[in-house]
């Protein structure tokens, strides 16, 4: 049998030698300068809407001169003739670094000391800013990664240095594998780049956070514009550039969803209208990308199912990427049905094979194929401004076309060649004959059926005699066929072996060596040709299902809902109702909420059309109030500067945090989103109600004032930084007095200097003029007594008070002085001995500040605490004998006088917004759990619906686990389980 294999092994490749040297390869067509090509009986896209059937294609000195259907070809055109052929506009991306290499992070310089001040002389005060970057100068054609596209069907791209948050602008580079640079390069100047990572050329550590390089950014354009003006002293490089760069498109790496909201929001403060680099997750809240009116330039990088054979390993996946593995696909669709401009990026796909597969995929989910086609050539050339040079194969434009046996989509199609520049790249040869069908074989007097499938690159042959079936084995190259196969005598291993050259595939005949070794002659009569349909059956059986695609929640994930929750009327019966107010604890009492407020309070009400709760033997109370919160955040602290006034907590809320779930089933509905302890001047706050389900903009508290985060202590003097963290001014904490004295005489100076007219405008010195001016309040991280003392005094020394002293732990020692200077104190309730500058603390410090006159509130500083605030309240009544109706206050009124919302919520009055907890039990029980818990009147946590919240969790997970299952016993790649750790952020939580 081996020895049979092994001559039948011989024989062929002898043969093949021979045939190629008998009939030498086709090189395919060799243009020479100003020669005329025409293309003739092919399908034509000329653009994704214009298609021509049976067409020809005319180029000529690398432009097309004509595409239509009656089309006069000149005498000394070269014609090639592609009946039965397709001809597709060769694809752009516009998102690529091609032939650009980005520097590489030195690993071990970063274990160094920080690095504050720019190295770059003559520019930007930041090195992150690089508009100047140009690179052409580092760019190298990449003949192997170039190849790789052309296969894929690429024939543009738009390259650029992926490094820094302004990037330089990017070349349109042509992947002409002929010609050079001064040809390849259609545009040096094509697009400027941006997004919100730090350059690997500097170790400058401002910014540190995202929120830290949005404000980069916004200051960046302030400068901008007064250096246009002719304000600078000196030239600076970076602006420069950056005013070049201007008028180019500008395209924007904003890295998901919701920073592609924010970046939107940062481009219209200025003027300026991104393109998008997205993630693929813009379907989760398609509504909002609509509203962007932004063109989005999509990586196709669809995740792999998770192998969840082991239920045990299954179970740590979450719910939202198991959705996303299943709902990805349908991003492009969902983006097409909204009207959202989009092209389609190999950024982030591993191969072009992934890619087409992916864009085959998405169709599969519904996507049009025009719109597809779109997405890969016009879209790109209109977001590039580049519609007069590519992305069609109308009069003029560059001669870049791919060749295909087919639909460019469909999974059987082969890219024969794809021309750019009017240089032909081959990959398949086109001229090879579709062997594909039913033949009879008459060898030597006996017949055979043979059914030959596959594909024309590698065909399978299926030989029968009498109902048998013989192994064999087909080759078809260059025109020759070589078959073998098995005698139908089972007790010999014999071979007959077929040669034959094919000129036509209905009919051809060649030679035969028979079994016994003697040859003779035989001939192929076609039966039936392969179907246009790939063999598929017709009617039903042939159309594929759309993939089942579980429904789009909000928040997309773990307890989201299929609708957000509406504003209701609701009227709650016979409550025991904690008011907050003079009339105090109303026992069996009515609330009426009618149009997101408390219309109505009293026993008996009525009202037409409301909901009504019966809650005999339940508190109705205000919402919690947490007044120190990091939670709902993607950002804590940026550490890069000692005071970073000028980065803002509303750039960084993250709507899908479950700890807001989590606090509204606490009871709690409003926060403070406060940056962190990095340094003594932190980042402005964002107040937020917890309006589980809405953007980040819906969940910023309406008309609250501003406020920012000020921190003494350890934190930010970096004693608990490392051993690195010595060369960022302050080091003790007479340095953080020095700091705070330093920044408010800079804002005095600042505003001389704005009412003299003649300023540039800074974020940071205009957030500082606030807080002296009592238009923004502080809240101020701090622990011992001496601290709190210095700053009140450096406050009064400018002319306004600190708001609130949080954490406050020595507050007990200094709660006269602080109720003189009009500071709040909001404190833990039992918290100690974690660090050393808290070893004074003592369980009674809010009891005897509050009876000093302080406001006081309880606050959490921690995603778990807060979900129980309400048993935090309640050890103010252990330690101090506080009133249980007082301590309520620690997490409601007081809270929100502190924030000074307390003429909308922290008490049940008519006339304020409907935040109200309905308890099943006393508040402050540790038995009492959250039953209902509304904002305006709209109901964000219900106990019912979080039990059927849970049965859909359980549900959808089987679901999804079941068809990737199905993904595995196909074959498919999967993925192995892994955890999603959850980020709980603190304090000191400090992201580089």
């Amino acid at each position: 049998m081996k020895n049979s294999y092994l001559l039948l092994l011989l024989f062929f490749c002898s043969f093949s030698v021979i045939a190629q040297d008998y009939f030498p390869k086709n090189d395919g067509v060799k243009t020479e300068s100003h020669i005329i090509t025409a293309f003739t009986n092919a399908k034509i896209y000329v653009t994704p809407t214009q298609v021509i059937e049976n067409g020809t294609l005319l180029i000529q000195d690398g432009k097309v001169l004509q595409a239509g259907s009656n089309v006069s070809i000149p005498k000394s055109a070269t014609v090639v003739d592609l009946a039965g052929k397709s001809i597709y506009p060769s694809f752009i991306d516009p998102f690529s670094d091609f032939g650009i290499q980005a520097p590489k992070r030195n690993a071990g310089s970063w274990r160094s000391a920080p690095q504050y001040d720019a190295e770059r002389k003559g520019y930007y005060w930041n090195d992150h800013i690089r508009p100047d970057v140009n690179p052409i100068a580092d760019f190298t054609f990449d003949n192997k990664k170039a190849t790789d596209l052309l296969k894929a069907g690429f024939g543009t791209v738009n390259t650029h240095m992926h490094d820094g948050i302004v990037r330089g602008n990017g070349l349109l580079v042509a992947l002409n594998t002929k010609a050079d640079n001064s040809i390849r390069v259609l545009d040096n100047r094509s697009a400027q780049y941006l997004s919100y990572k730090k350059s690997n050329t500097s170790k400058q550590a401002y910014p540190t956070s995202l929120m830290g390089s949005m404000a980069l950014l916004r200051q960046m354009y302030h400068d901008a514009d007064w250096y246009a003006k002719g304000n600078a002293k000196r030239t600076d490089l970076a602006l420069e550039a950056l005013l070049k760069n201007k008028n180019l498109v500008q395209i924007f790496h904003s890295g998901n969803k919701h920073n592609s909201i924010k970046t939107d929001a940062i481009g219209d403060e200025f003027g300026i209208q991104y393109v998008l680099v997205g993630d693929g997750t813009e379907y989760e809240n398609i509504n909002a990308m609509k509203a962007t009116n932004a063109s989005f330039i999509i990586p196709l990088d669809f995740p792999k199912a998770y192998d969840v054979s082991n239920p045990y390993a299954a179970s740590v996946v979450e719910l939202e990427a198991m959705k996303h593995w299943n709902q990805a696909p349908s991003n492009p669709k969902m983006l097409a049905d909204k009207g959202i401009q989009f092209s389609f990026t190999m950024h982030d796909s591993k191969s072009g094979s992934e890619f087409m597969s992916n864009i085959q995929k998405a169709i599969s989910y519904g996507l049009d194929k025009t719109k597809a086609l779109e997405a890969l050539t016009t879209v790109p050339a209109k977001i590039l401004q580049q519609e007069d040079k590519v992305g069609t194969l109308q009069n003029g434009r560059q001669a870049n076309f791919i060749i295909t046996s087919g639909d460019i989509f469909d999974k059987k199609t082969v890219i024969y060649e794809n021309w750019v520049q009017g240089n032909q790249h081959v990959f398949k040869d086109k001229s090879q004959k579709d062997l594909r069908g039913k033949y009879t074989f008459n060898v030597a007097g006996t017949q055979y059926d043979v059914d030959i499938a596959g594909t024309p690159e590698k065909l399978k042959a299926t030989v029968m005699k009498d109902s048998t079936t013989l192994g064999s084995k087909i080759s078809f190259s260059d025109d020759w066929l070589q078959l073998h196969f098995t005698t139908p005598d089972t007790t010999k291993t014999e071979f007959v072996r077929l040669t034959a050259p094919v000129q036509n595939v209905t009919y051809f005949s060649g030679r035969a060596l028979l079994a016994n070794g003697s040859e003779t002659t035989f001939n192929a009569t076609q039966k039936e040709a392969k179907k246009a349909d790939g063999g598929k059956k017709s009617g039903k059986d042939s159309e594929k299902e759309t993939p089942k695609m579980l429904p789009i929640s909000y928040p997309n994930g773990a307890y989201g809902m299929a609708s957000l929750p509406q504003q209701e009327d609701v009227l709650f019966k016979n409550a025991t109702v904690w008011t907050n107010e003079k009339e105090g604890i109303l026992k069996n009492t009515d609330v009426l909420v009618k149009d997101g407020k408390i219309a109505r309070i009293g026993q008996n009400l009525n009202a037409r059309g409301a909901k009504v709760i019966d809650a005999t033997g339940k508190h109705l109370t205000a919402g919690i109030i947490d007044e120190h919160s990091h939670i709902a955040a993607f950002a804590i602290n940026e550490a890069g500067h000692n005071s970073t006034a000028e980065v803002n907590m509303a750039d960084v809320v993250n709507p899908e945090d479950v700890d807001i779930y989590r606090n509204l089933a606490g009871g709690v509905t409003t926060i403070q989103l406060l940056h962190g302890s990095a340094n003594p001047i932190g980042g402005r706050s964002a107040i937020l109600s917890l309006r589980w389900g809405r953007s980040a903009d819906e969940m910023l508290f309406k008309g609250a004032p501003g406020f920012i985060k000020f921190a003494l202590g350890e934190n930010v003097k970096q004693s608990n930084w490392g051993d690195t963290e010595t060369t960022r001014f302050p080091q003790t904490r007479m340095g953080v007095e020095q700091v705070f004295t330093d920044y408010f005489q800079r804002a005095k100076e600042y505003e001389a200097q704005k009412k003299s007219g003649n300023y540039r405008y800074d974020i940071e010195m205009e957030t500082i003029l606030e807080i002296i001016n009592k238009e923004r309040f502080v809240s101020c991280h701090s622990y011992v007594q001496s601290e709190i003392n210095m700053l009140m005094k450096v406050a009064e020394k400018y002319g306004f008070n600190i708001n609130t002293f949080t954490h406050i732990l020595e507050g007990y020692k200094v709660a006269d002085k602080m109720e003189k200077h009009g500071v709040g104190g909001s404190t833990f309730s039992d918290w100690w001995a974690y660090k050393y500058e808290v070893n004074d603390a003592i369980p009674y410090n809010a009891a005897i500040m509050h009876s000093q006159g302080v406001v006081v509130a309880i606050n959490s500083d921690d995603g778990e605490m807060s979900r129980r605030l309400n048993q935090e309240a309640a050890k103010t009544v252990k330690y101090g004998g506080v009133s249980e109706e007082e301590a309520w206050k620690f997490v409601t009124l007081n809270p929100a006088k502190l924030l000074h919302i307390d003429d909308k919520v922290g008490s049940i009055k008519t006339g304020k917004q409907a935040d109200l907890v309905l308890w099943t039990n006393h508040p402050m029980s540790i038995y009492a759990k959250a039953q209902t818990t509304m904002i305006e009147g709209t109901v964000y946590f219900d106990l019912e619906r979080d039990a059927q919240l849970r049965k859909n969790i359980q549900n959808q997970r089987s679901e999804l686990m079941n068809m990737m299952l199905l993904e595995k016993n196909k074959g498919m790649k999967t993925l192995a389980p892994k955890k999603k750790e959850k980020v709980h952020h603190h304090c000191d939580t400090v992201e580089f």
